[in-house]
């Protein structure tokens, strides 16, 4: 098998990126240093954009092009549930200045991308959505987006998937033909990209390999965590529901999950420090404030609590994810284990 043409997927063509592998837009903790330094090694970084006003999505944008000439993309999550008109605005505005700024590709998260297609296919900007079922990959490819992301089970974060990536990705690939598919979910090495493409992928969104990164901004006791953790030390769950309620996702264990699970499980309202702050953190418009328990967000480096309060946001490929160093060389060992695995099977 020819490893090089087989690594450089049509979607990698498409984008003008050297490798099919995509940093995801992991919260506050994708910046611009992570994304730069990604799409800068032949990858394509994504913004975490969701925590800013369109103001900073400008200004993260503008500086992620003073750092690289390269392609890369911005995530917005558009849940709309329960939300103010006032809120819809703001999100539209949001997808609005991610389109107007250029970025190559909007990826979108947890909801309908109709509405947003269409003003960013006026600038020329692409629009991906991570969907968690081939029903949704097939509306999604109804309603005219570029590429859907098959996210499976095992991802870290919030999960829309609610079956293995494994026999998700088929699946989607086969129901959205021509359409382009990328894999997320419990893949943290070159071996599962490898297996990702041989199912069909065009290419992979890599969560929680790069929060184990130096550029992540997360805080080094949470990176510290992921890395010492297996996929057995992860729980799907619901727990961190405040900001964000009725939104399924993967963390791992902690004091939180330990001293909810040793009340007997009690359901929002009654759970144990329910209110309480479990330290400060600097926030997506900057502000440094208190951090409710059972709250939404990402640990940043200057966060003053305790650790094991804050939600530690990891998929299962934590089992295959057992250091942290620079995104380039992330992204550069990722390539080389593709490359040895797709040789490996074709001999």
């Amino acid at each position: 098998m020819n490893t090089a043409v087989t690594l450089r997927t049509p979607l990698c063509r498409e984008l003008g990126i050297d490798y099919p592998v995509f940093s995801a837009g992991i919260g506050t903790a994708a910046v611009p240093e992570l994304v730069a330094a990604v799409s800068g090694a032949g990858g394509f970084g994504v913004l975490g954009a969701s925590p800013l006003d369109p103001i900073r999505i400008k200004a993260a944008i503008a500086d992620i092009r003073r750092r690289t000439e390269r392609p890369f993309g911005a995530n917005v999550i558009i849940d709309d549930r329960d939300l103010s008109a006032e809120d819809r605005e703001e999100l539209r505005q949001q997808v609005a200045a991610a389109a107007e700024a250029h970025v190559a590709v909007i990826v979108l998260f947890w909801g309908d991308p109709a509405p947003y297609i269409k003003p960013a296919h006026e600038r020329g900007v692409r629009v991906f959505i991570q969907v968690g079922s081939v029903e949704e990959a097939e509306a999604a490819a109804a309603a005219g987006v570029d590429a859907v992301i098959a996210q499976g089970v095992e991802a870290g974060g919030h999960v829309r998937g609610r079956t293995s990536i494994w026999d998700l990705l088929p699946l989607t690939v086969k129901a959205v033909s021509p359409l382009p598919v990328l894999a997320s979910g419990g893949i943290g090495d070159g071996a599962g990209l490898a297996r990702a493409l041989t199912l069909g992928a065009q290419a992979v969104s890599f969560g929680t390999r790069f929060v184990a990164s130096d550029e992540a901004l997360a805080h080094p006791a949470y990176k510290r965590r992921v890395v010492e953790s297996t996929a057995a030390d992860t729980v799907y769950n619901e727990l961190y529901d405040v900001w964000w309620p009725n939104a399924p996702h993967r963390t791992l264990r902690n004091k939180t999950l330990l001293e909810w699970e040793a009340a007997g499980r009690p359901a929002a309202g009654a759970r144990p420090g329910e209110g309480m702050s479990i330290g400060t953190r600097r926030m997506g418009d900057g502000q440094v404030r208190g951090w409710p328990r059972y709250a939404i967000g990402v640990a940043t480096p200057d966060f003053d609590g305790d650790i094991e309060y804050a939600p530690l946001w990891a998929g299962e490929s934590c089992s295959v994810v057992n250091d942290i160093k620079p995104a380039a060389q992330i992204l550069r060992d990722l390539i080389r284990q593709a490359e040895a695995a797709l040789e490996a099977s074709s001999g």
